[in-house]
């Protein structure tokens, strides 16, 4: 089966790294391509591709202030991603009870060794 285009959806879209600290930057407010490019390290065109597609998606809105186009997040889309992922949030309760457990248990064993470590 072919892969998706990652234009295709938020899920293919935020599936490359770049494009999700995009997104964590955005996050803290808009900014400025120049900004992005800045903190990124990256070169101007790459950063612009990663925006493009983000755009294309509906996760970024930009907007012209003078010379300057500047990027702001849009959280929209990103809520099909948290309903999928929240899916698996009694999947992670539950392991991190048993480690709970586990680390409850050690610490009562290292309490209780008779080492007398005080």
């Amino acid at each position: 089966m072919a892969r998706a285009a990652t234009t295709a959806d938020a899920f293919n879209a935020v599936a490359e790294p770049r494009r999700r600290q995009i997104l964590d930057l955005l996050a803290g407010g808009e900014k400025p391509v120049n900004d992005l490019v800045s903190v990124l390290g990256l070169a101007q065109p790459l950063v612009s591709k990663h925006l493009r597609v983000l755009r294309e998606v509906g996760l970024v809105e930009v907007r012209d202030s003078g010379r300057q186009r500047v990027y702001r997040i849009n959280a929209r889309p990103l809520k099909d991603i948290h309903e999928w992922v929240s899916g698996y949030q009694r999947l992670w309760d539950e392991r991190f009870d048993r480690l709970d457990t586990v680390l409850e248990e050690l610490k009562e064993l290292e309490d209780g060794d008779g080492r007398g470590d005080d």
